[in-house]
C-alpha cells in the first residue's frame, strides 16, 4: 500500500511539473554556432534547440530564435553570446554580451516572460524592444512598442517602467536610468546603441566594422567569426 501511495504521489508531481521550453532556430545568416552539452557546432536553419544551449554569432552572423509556447521571438545579432533560458524562473534567454531584438505577442496568463542580462531582468506582457549588452555588463535598452519593466539586480532598487520611445541604461553597478530615445533609433534601423557601424540590412562585407566610441553600446569582442 505504501509503495502504491508513493507511486501515485510521484505521478501527480510529474503531472504538475512544467513542460520544458522548446526553441526553434528559424533562420541564420553567416556563421552561427550552437553549444549543446559542451559540444560546439554550426547551427542549421529550422533545427530545434534546448534550454541551456549557447548561441554564438560571428562578425556577420545572425539568428532568429522562436519560442512558440511563449509567443516570443529573438533576433540575435553579430558578435553576440546568449544562452537559451536561465537560472531564474520565467527567463527565456540570457544575453551575456552583444545585441538582441525581442518581440512578444500578447499572451494570456500571469507568468513572466523574461530576458536576463548581467545588470537586470527585462519583463514584458507584449512588446518589442532591443537591448545591447557590453562585455562589462553595461546595457542600453530601446523600447519600440509597449512597455518594459527593468528589474535591476542592485539590491533595494525598485523596478523601472520604460515605455515606447524611451531608452534605458543600466549595469550590475548602475541603477536603471530612463530618457528619450534618439529619433534615429527606429525599430527597422536599430542595430544596438552603436548601430551606425552596421549596414541597414544587417549584412556585412570586407573588413570587420570599427568599434564605435558611442556610449554603452561599444563593446569588446563577441562571437567567433
Amino acid at each position: 500500500m505504501r509503495s502504491l501511495l508513493l507511486a501515485v504521489l510521484a505521478a501527480l508531481a510529474a503531472g504538475d511539473a512544467p513542460a520544458p521550453v522548446r526553441y526553434q532556430i528559424e533562420s541564420i545568416t553567416s556563421k552561427v554556432l550552437v553549444v549543446h552539452e559542451q559540444v560546439e557546432r554550426r547551427a542549421a536553419r529550422g533545427e530545434a534547440a534546448a534550454a541551456g544551449d549557447t548561441i554564438r554569432t560571428g562578425w556577420f552572423g545572425r539568428a532568429v530564435v522562436a519560442v512558440p509556447a511563449a509567443a516570443a521571438r529573438f533576433e540575435i545579432y553579430s558578435r553576440t553570446e546568449a544562452v537559451l533560458a536561465g537560472p531564474e524562473p520565467g527567463v527565456l534567454i540570457t544575453v551575456h554580451k552583444g545585441v538582441l531584438k525581442a518581440s512578444f505577442d500578447t499572451l494570456l496568463g500571469t507568468g513572466d516572460r523574461l530576458v536576463s542580462t548581467p545588470g537586470a531582468l527585462l519583463a514584458v506582457r507584449g512588446t518589442r524592444y532591443g537591448v545591447d549588452v557590453a562585455a562589462d555588463g553595461t546595457a542600453t535598452l530601446a523600447v519600440f512598442e509597449g512597455t518594459v519593466e527593468v528589474r535591476s539586480r542592485i539590491a533595494g532598487t525598485p523596478p523601472l517602467l520604460v515605455p515606447a520611445g524611451a531608452q534605458c541604461a543600466f549595469s550590475p553597478h548602475l541603477a536603471p536610468r530612463r530618457e528619450a530615445m534618439p529619433r534615429e533609433w527606429t525599430e527597422q534601423g536599430w542595430r544596438g546603441a552603436s548601430s551606425a557601424q552596421s549596414r541597414p540590412d544587417g549584412a556585412g562585407g570586407g573588413s570587420p566594422p570599427q568599434q564605435s566610441p558611442r556610449g554603452p553600446g561599444a563593446r569588446g569582442g563577441g562571437g567567433r567569426g
